[in-house]
């Protein structure tokens, strides 16, 4: 099952369950319509967010206050702190 549309905000992290970027980690930039915009600074980076499924995503891996106030606030988003919010989040998860 995947996540309610209601459930995903910006600044969530989020892990991918479904392909080629199954077991990696993004962070919501938005989501509406069944969709996700997302970003992880390094192979989807801000200026080329990955457009996917939300039923392809496990949500509750955590969630960056900082990312979500930066773009609550219409302020540019580097791709250097996507990654830094995602470091701890290296290890693949098992999604429930």
């Amino acid at each position: 099952m995947g996540i309610n549309p209601a459930d995903a905000s910006p600044g969530d992290v989020v892990y991918s369950k479904a392909g080629r970027d199954k077991g990696l980690f993004f962070v919501v930039m938005s989501a509406a319509d069944g969709y996700a915009m997302l970003c992880d600074g390094r192979k989807r980076k801000t200026d080329r967010p990955k457009r996917k499924k939300l039923k392809h995503l496990c949500l509750g891996a955590g969630h960056s206050e900082y990312i979500e106030n930066k773009l609550k606030n219409g302020e540019k988003v580097t791709n250097a702190e996507f990654r830094r919010e995602l470091v701890e989040y290296k290890t693949e998860r098992e999604c429930k």
